[in-house]
């Protein structure tokens, strides 16, 4: 299969990832969150460059292999702690509204919300949110993992 794009991006949208990635980064929320976040979105979404980049990236940031084996399975083992499964949940509920489930209810924000503060919580939301983006990219373009990364 190969990717339907070749070329660049435009600079313009380099510039606007940046500046979103600068902000989301600077919201308060650990690197390492933010990469499982990321790597669970990509999962449910079966993106392989994302699930590659943002294991590449959580094991910069000191993830551990036995971790990141298990973010598929967050909710059966011991490895996480409230907070990052509060960051998990809301990032399942985010991305699997084309599933019919019911999204991010209030009891799962509510949850979240005891966790982070509220620049911390538009940082998780803007990585779903990003990730989710990006998932969808891949997916149109057919690009493989770590072909670009």
């Amino acid at each position: 299969m190969e990717a339907r794009l070749k070329g660049t991006a435009s600079p313009e949208l380099i510039e606007g990832i940046t500046k979103l990635y600068r902000v989301i980064h600077s919201g308060g929320v650990e690197g390492r969150l933010l990469s499982l976040v990321h790597l669970r979105v990509s999962q449910i979404n079966g993106c392989s460059p994302c699930v590659f980049a943002s294991v590449a990236s959580a094991k910069k940031a000191g993830e551990t292999d036995e971790r990141l084996h298990h973010v598929v399975a967050w909710r059966e083992t011991s490895f996480f702690t409230d907070e990052e499964r509060a960051a998990l949940a809301l990032a399942e509920a985010a991305t699997r509204i084309q599933d019919g489930a019911p999204g991010v209810t209030d009891e799962i924000w509510d949850h979240a919300a005891d966790h982070f503060t509220g620049e911390q919580l538009n940082a998780i939301t803007m990585e779903i949110a990003l990730t989710n983006f990006f998932n969808r990219i891949n997916h149109t373009i057919r690009e493989q993992a770590g072909k670009t990364w």
